[in-house]
């Protein structure tokens, strides 16, 4: 599998499913949307916003450093639900515009990752997806859905891989639990 093939379509559908999320958070919220943001799952988590955001941000990252390319400023923290919503689109179209021949040329790319803490670690273009970008990127997705449901909005598996509806054969449904 190459790691195009790897990244691109799996932060476009997870970043998808991400917008679904917080597009049934907002419908669910009415007027009070705009109090999500600040909603998290420990006093030492970020909140919903910056859990978007690093979504985000762990895209942008990525494809920079797959690319040979400097990594850009941290995108800014949204204060609406429209906003990150914008935030989401924009990542989805920096996916769009990623070339297959230059991400899989990444693979051997050598990857310097200096955290801000001070950590430092040194490996290749491949290992940095497999080992940090694709975990990184699902722990913040994760813990986004992780707060909404927390906070009673509605949302079960099916909105978090909503993308598997496009493999589901026809007449194959559970029995219902009811």
């Amino acid at each position: 599998m190459s790691l195009y093939t790897l990244t691109i379509p799996t932060f476009t559908q997870m970043l998808g499913s991400l917008s679904g999320l917080l597009e049934k958070a907002e419908t669910q919220a009415g007027d009070g949307a705009g109090d999500l943001l600040g909603e998290r799952l420990a006093p030492d988590m970020f909140p919903l916003a910056d859990q978007v955001r690093f979504s985000c941000i762990q895209v942008v990252e990525a494809l920079a450093r797959l690319q040979g390319q400097d990594v850009p400023p941290m995108l800014a923290r949204q204060e609406t639900v429209a906003a990150m919503q914008s935030q989401i689109a924009e990542t989805r179209a920096v996916l769009r515009a990623a070339s297959a021949e230059t991400i899989d040329a990444g693979a051997e790319r050598v990857v310097d990752l200096r955290l801000p803490n001070g950590m430092a670690f040194r490996m290749s273009g491949a290992e940095f997806v497999r080992d940090w970008a694709l975990p990184q990127f699902y722990f913040h997705v994760v813990t986004a859905y992780a707060i909404l449901r927390h906070i009673g909005v509605d949302l079960g598996k099916a909105d978090y891989v909503r993308h598997m509806a496009a493999y589901h054969l026809p007449g194959a449904m559970p029995p219902s639990a009811g």
